[in-house]
């Protein structure tokens, strides 16, 4: 998708999210975001806005929140100079860990934030969804620390892809819902999630997972996840004694990239995000949303989505369970739009390979989504040697093993008896 503004126009946008003015009183980041929602969810949606108004920059909430992530999720976490990947890429490559982070990836940042929220705004239960799994876990694992019931809608697909993070939430005392219906992935669990907070919207309170959906979720999630970002920026400066000349983050939803790329607007740093190339260009063999979508209205918001000619949502195709979804947050569509962040895609076998030469050079095992960053951030360096790259890696990938127990490593080592 091109640049939808003149220069005048896309730099006053920037200029407005730079300053903290997007979303607008609307819920909109300039033409995309908004509320589009059943009638009754709206009292629900509104009570929701004025809580995230009332407590989520409280200092009092604030100070708890932080308190949460240092004490019991584990933050800062790492960011870790790639020494074997610099060398073989010939770039300087920083990795910013949330795989190291609690359950495992950055989903816990705001599921930890929305379920203080929850007590706050005094529900008496909580429900979530998952694609990936690791946002189910995250929820279960929040839900237990504030002591509040929790339920998970997963999609049958991602179920059976992601065995070992249903079993983890079971443990946590999560209630896990498979869903039948649709694609049977991350869009489907979204809308049998918002089916269930219409049957008692006073009572329960809906930990959205991404930073997707009506406003104020978007909003609410990128302020959550924007530690991310903030830590790496800074422990740039402090570890590699400068900022990086580029950063990648994978994207589905987007609350990984949004967390990285939102405190490094203002630098001149360029930005790119990282959509499922699945398996082709067609529509339904990918989930790349901003490369091929158009403009919609999906589950509340108007972003750009994966439709056909009609407006009938696609479904799409994917490795990792945590991409496989046919929107994108409507702050990545504004982003796009105005040229500040280019999104481009890796497919299936790219993820893989990328996966692959991390574990043998750095011993790291990452999620399946980050491989798509890892797998472009590698093609970026070989084409722009000695650039200094910062990636973020969202989570780690023993969830996969299911997955990648299907595609074997290229090459196995066997220890002799």
């Amino acid at each position: 998708m091109s640049k939808m503004f003149s220069a005048d126009e896309a730099k006053r946008l920037l200029d407005a999210a730079i300053r903290g003015e997007m979303p607008d009183e609307l819920g909109r980041f300039g033409p995309f975001g908004g509320r589009y929602v059943p009638e009754t969810l709206v009292p629900a949606f509104e009570r929701l806005e004025e809580g995230v108004r009332q407590h989520l920059h409280d200092p009092a909430f604030q100070a708890e929140f932080q308190r949460e992530l240092h004490e019991w999720v584990g933050r800062p976490t790492a960011l870790t100079f790639a020494k074997r990947l610099s060398e073989a890429w010939g770039a300087e490559v920083w990795i910013k860990r949330e795989d190291l982070a609690h359950t495992g990836a950055h989903k816990i940042n705001n599921a930890i934030g929305q379920a203080l929220l929850a007590k706050r705004l005094g529900a008496k239960r909580v429900i979530a969804e998952t694609g990936a799994g690791q946002h189910g876990v995250a929820s279960a694992a929040a839900c237990a620390r504030v002591g509040l019931p929790c339920t998970v809608y997963m999609g049958a697909v991602d179920m059976e892809r992601q065995a070992p993070n249903v079993d983890r939430m079971y443990r946590l005392g999560a209630e896990v819902v498979g869903v039948e219906s649709g694609d049977k992935t991350l869009r489907a669990a979204i809308d049998e999630a918002m089916r269930a907070w219409v049957t008692d919207p006073d009572g329960i309170f809906y930990i959205l997972g991404s930073a997707v959906g009506a406003h104020p979720y978007p909003y609410m999630v990128r302020e959550l996840q924007a530690v991310i970002g903030k830590e790496a920026r800074q422990q740039m400066l402090d570890q590699a004694g400068g900022l990086p000349d580029v950063a990648f983050a994978c994207v589905g939803g987007g609350s990984n990239a949004i967390g990285l790329f939102y405190p490094l607007l203002a630098d001149d740093i360029e930005l790119i995000g990282v959509e499922a190339g699945g398996v082709g260009d067609g529509l339904g063999e990918n989930a790349a949303t901003l490369a091929t979508g158009t403009p919609g209205v999906l589950q509340g918001s108007y972003t750009i989505i994966l439709q056909d000619d009609d407006g009938q949502v696609q479904e799409t195709q994917s490795i990792s369970a945590g991409l496989d979804y046919s929107g994108v947050g409507p702050e990545h569509a504004l982003l796009q739009a105005i040229g500040r962040v280019n999104y481009i895609s890796a497919r299936n076998d790219e993820a893989l390979e990328a996966l692959e030469e991390l574990c043998a050079k750095e011993g790291i095992l990452t999620a399946l989504e980050t491989s798509h960053a890892f797998a472009a951030a590698r093609e970026y360096a070989q084409e722009n040697p000695g650039k200094r790259i910062l990636i973020g890696n969202s989570g780690r990938g023993d969830k996969d093993m299911p997955t990648l127990t299907k595609y074997p490593p290229r090459t196995r080592h066997h220890e002799s008896a």
